[in-house]
């Protein structure tokens, strides 16, 4: 079957698609309804999901797809599986980054990439600006500290620094979820800078912040939020340095990749008390029992847990059932992932 020129028009019936991820994946994914929503957009071949394209189930039912939808765990898409797959045109991420399955392969083949990136931003950015805001009160603290008393401090005589109105967030780039997170933040008493060498000054202003160099971020803010993703010129951006410089009682937000903070900095600035920290990833992805992170009082470590779970999922399967049924119509995809861009993505 030959491949349609690019750019070409096209109008699809309800396409054969195949779902691949790993089998965990499919099950918290795929629950009825999720099903059923694909069902109208597209033809699904039966379950279960493809996790390994060299079977030779794979590559019967490769041999009549036309879109494949993805998820987390799905094998490398490469030259062996496209050659299985002659009428594949599209693929459907039903998660955020496709650095693990979409090859050079799929992109001189022409095949069109979607991702749900943009609904798995949402809740990362309500967790960061939940956190953003608990930190201010400083909550966990307090809370930890009621519950060991057993006898409420004095709300007036609390100092001058705990609270929300005025402070200052720096955003660290302005990822898709730096974005969402620069959005939430607008109906609050807070001002908002960011730093992103891609954004321009007048972009800036209609994003409603003000831009300002690395060191002045770090500096000037009561809370940084980190937002870049993981390339080789971000590993360690976040120095000692950077980290020694901020603000006394500042909080340091993690939900990009622990590899982006020097983590062993971040031990020793932490052991100081003079900042804190709420990490939701770090370096290893699942710290080891022993690391000195677990001991630091001024860090609050949670289990990578920003991202889309529980009903949260539903989200993600929605966007991948509009997406096909764009494709299927003809309409093009309303969050293409372009080859030129994988660069700055996460």
């Amino acid at each position: 079957m030959p491949h349609p020129a690019p750019g070409t028009p096209v109008t699809r019936n309800r396409p054969r698609a195949a779902v691949a991820m790993k089998p965990s994946a499919a099950a918290a994914l795929l629950d009825a309804p999720s099903l059923a929503a694909l069902d109208t957009v597209c033809e699904l071949a039966p379950l279960p999901v493809l996790d390994d394209f060299t079977t030779g189930r794979a590559r019967s039912v490769l041999a009549e797809a036309e879109i494949l939808i993805t998820g987390w765990g799905c094998p490398p898409i490469d030259a062996a599986a496209l050659a299985a797959a002659p009428r594949l045109r599209a693929v459907v991420h039903t998660a955020g980054s496709v650095r693990g399955h979409i090859t050079e392969a799929c992109w001189e083949r022409g095949i069109e990439v979607s991702s749900a990136a943009a609904a798995n931003a949402l809740p990362v950015a309500e967790y960061t600006v939940a956190m953003i805001l608990l930190s201010g009160k400083r909550v966990l603290e307090r809370s930890h500290d009621y519950r060991t008393l057993r006898r409420r401090d004095d709300w007036l005589a609390a100092p001058g620094h705990i609270g929300n109105y005025g402070r200052t967030v720096g955003i660290l780039s302005a990822s898709m979820i730096g974005r969402r997170v620069i959005e939430l933040l607008r109906p609050y008493d807070l001002r908002v800078l960011l730093h992103d060498p891609y954004v321009s000054e007048a972009e800036a202003a209609e994003m409603g912040v003000r831009p300002v160099g690395l060191a002045e971020l770090f500096e000037r803010s009561d809370v940084v939020s980190v937002h870049t993703p993981l390339l080789p010129a971000t590993r360690g951006l976040v120095s000692r340095e950077l980290l020694t410089s901020m603000r006394p009682d500042a909080v340091l937000v993690n939900t990009a990749r622990g590899a982006v903070v020097d983590q062993d900095a971040l031990v020793d600035v932490l052991r100081q008390e003079r900042i804190r920290a709420v990490l939701d990833v770090t370096d290893p992805d699942e710290l080891p029992a022993a690391h000195p992170l677990w001991e630091c009082a001024g860090a609050l470590i949670t289990p990578h847990l920003a991202g889309s779970q529980g009903n949260e999922l539903r989200r993600l399967v929605d966007l991948a059932a509009a997406e096909t049924g764009r494709w299927a119509a003809g309409d093009g995809f309303a969050h293409r992932v372009r080859r030129e861009r994988l660069a700055f993505l996460a």
